[in-house]
């Protein structure tokens, strides 16, 4: 039997058979190897099986959401997917308490027949700390990387209805949405002339510690007995086991999507206690999340201390939760606020302005600090390779904003720290020898930081330290509140998206050449040329929602008209070998 054959056996389990089939195709799996796994066929299974649970969430037929979670649970789709996630991730090469790894090929195919929910009992976590911004520790509870897949696992087929679910405006831990999209709907709410001026900026109370387990296992829309043995499966710190009474542990893969469909509902709940008016006394309460940060809006400082504040406890008191008296504070937007790493303000011009907060400046500088002092006995080369991927990523999440000042700003207290670094490692040279030994000229700059570094061949090149403000300052455009990447109806919405995001980035522009190219610049649907006047949209071969990825291998270049008749009617389009071959068929 070849391998596809043993996958296409073991995937029977994927469209309708029982756990009984799962187990008697046991066979299958033992001989099934790990890179010989058809992960296109895995992907499109799973992600047919989750649009049908989106479909049925949105009927509300939870006995059938609750058949096509069991369904996915227990197919051989669904577990490849989760075996592969936790054995290719950042954690891949950290162990939970047992100290095993699955790091061969051996192992992961193992693995995913090993990956039964019946009789599966979870391991304690293993407790480790880490250290926060404000110089606190925050525990981490690491799992086992069987209960790792197992959670992962369950999310597979969790998520579809926390999607679905989900307040339109939460926007941390959830596919296709970012930091960026919370701030820019918070300066959409505040530009507005009749809009809000007053802000509630709120802090629960230890959030993930402190979530009530009555709550969830009445709440949360997935096998109960696997849910309760997680949350009672306790932690190994100093090897003493430390059983938990309430909270989801910060560390479990499916943790913040449980998280979150724990504060959802919290819009609807204060948009029937503070419906919207067209007229003039509206109270303009609005909602922005991001996991459990989140600010509200309101038209008065007394609306939101006396009427919404309360409401927003009582809410949280149900799910075991609690706000943070101290933490939890009213502000005018004419002040500002701190939320998520930038300071929003609206001026007497009527402009609100998003830069980065003075506590996360002041963080990142810290960082840089703490990074120049680590090497100072290094060379000039290693520290820039140190400094770059730092500068870069932080100047990239701040590039939505007006960061530009705050950018120059940076990047003089950065000259400064390497100028300190290089004089210390020659105090009896001069000035201008340490200026011709480390600094550069690059374009209109005189003062670049410069080292040698040897490539993988052994040979020297130069390497030049990043500077913040060479990030171009970009437009971003919020995520439609409905958004739904499992819903099938979403997907042009989606390879719209992609398409913006593509042209702001370089590797985005370089992977838009490689397909034109690739085309001969001819849209497949029309055989016509493809130019910057006629336009173009990103097109998925394989839908992401139906298992396809965002690999240029899965995607063609049409006009958007095209584009547009492919979708309407129901075609299909390949991939492109020849500008004359008839690439496009009815799907």
């Amino acid at each position: 039997m070849t391998q596809k054959e043993k996958q296409m056996a073991a995937e029977t389990t994927d469209s309708e058979a029982t756990e009984e089939d799962t187990s008697a195709g046991a066979s299958f799996h033992d001989m099934l190897e790990w890179h010989g796994i058809q992960w296109y066929r895995t992907e499109r299974n799973v992600r047919r099986l989750q649009a049908r649970i989106v479909q049925a969430t949105q009927e509300k037929r939870w006995g059938k959401v609750k058949a096509l979670q069991r369904l996915l649970t227990h197919s051989f789709s669904g577990k490849a997917l989760a075996v592969r996630r936790v054995t290719e991730n950042q954690g891949k090469k950290t162990p939970g308490v047992d100290k095993i790894l699955w790091d061969t090929p051996e192992k992961k195919a193992q693995a995913i027949h090993n990956l039964k929910p019946r009789g599966y009992h979870p391991q304690p976590l293993r407790r480790v700390y880490i250290p926060k911004s404000n110089g606190a520790q925050r525990p981490l509870s690491i799992p086992t990387m069987r209960d790792r897949a197992m959670q992962a696992l369950y999310l597979l087929a969790l998520q579809p209805v926390a999607e679905t679910l989900a307040d339109p405006h939460s926007y941390g831990f959830r596919p296709e949405r970012c930091t960026a999209d919370a701030l820019v709907y918070c300066h959409t709410l505040l530009s507005q002339r009749q809009g809000a001026e007053w802000v509630l900026e709120g802090d629960i109370k230890s959030c993930f510690d402190k979530i009530s387990h009555d709550w969830l296992l009445a709440h949360i829309p997935m096998e109960k007995t696997i849910l309760r043995k997680w949350l009672k499966a306790g932690y190994m710190e100093k090897n003493v086991l430390h059983l938990t009474e309430e909270g989801t542990p910060q560390g479990g893969i499916i943790s913040p999507t449980i998280a979150n469909m724990v504060l959802d509902g919290l819009s609807q709940f204060l948009l029937e206690r503070f419906p919207r008016s067209k007229q003039g006394n509206s109270p303009k309460v609005n909602l922005a999340r991001y996991a459990d940060d989140f600010v509200v809006t309101g038209a008065s400082k007394e609306l939101l201390e006396q009427e919404v504040k309360p409401s927003i406890e009582l809410f949280l008191k149900e799910r075991g939760l609690q706000l943070s008296s101290e933490k939890t504070v009213v502000t005018h937007i004419k002040d500002g606020f701190d939320f998520l790493g930038q300071h929003v303000r609206k001026y007497k011009s009527g402009a609100v302005l998003t830069t980065p907060s003075k506590k996360n400046v002041k963080t990142f500088l810290k960082k840089v600090r703490g990074i120049i002092e680590k090497l100072k006995d290094s060379s000039a080369g290693q520290l820039i390779v140190k400094l770059n991927p730092v500068i870069r990523g932080w100047a990239n999440y701040h590039r939505f904003g007006a960061s530009k000042k705050t950018f120059n700003s940076v990047d003089n207290a950065i000259f400064k720290k390497v100028w300190w670094w290089a004089r210390r490692r020659h105090p009896r040279k001069s000035a201008t020898w340490v200026k011709q030994k480390y600094f550069t000229t690059q374009g209109t700059f005189n003062w670049v930081f410069t080292g040698e570094v040897k490539d993988e061949d052994g040979h020297t090149k130069f390497v030049h330290l990043r500077r913040a403000d060479a990030v171009k300052i970009q437009r971003h455009t919020s995520i439609q509140g409905a958004a739904n990447p499992f819903d099938p109806a979403w997907e042009t919405y989606f390879e719209k998206r992609l398409d913006v995001k593509t042209e702001q980035n370089l590797t985005g522009k370089r992977q838009l050449l490689h397909l034109w190219k690739e085309q001969n610049g001819k849209c497949p649907m029309c055989n016509q040329r493809i130019t910057k006047i006629t336009g173009w949209h990103s097109h998925h071969v394989i839908w992401r929602s139906k298992g396809g990825t965002d690999r240029v291998e899965n995607r063609v270049l049409l006009h958007p008209n095209c584009h547009a008749q492919l979708h309407s009617q129901g075609l299909h389009v390949e991939k492109p070998h020849s500008v004359d071959q008839q690439s496009v068929r009815k799907a």
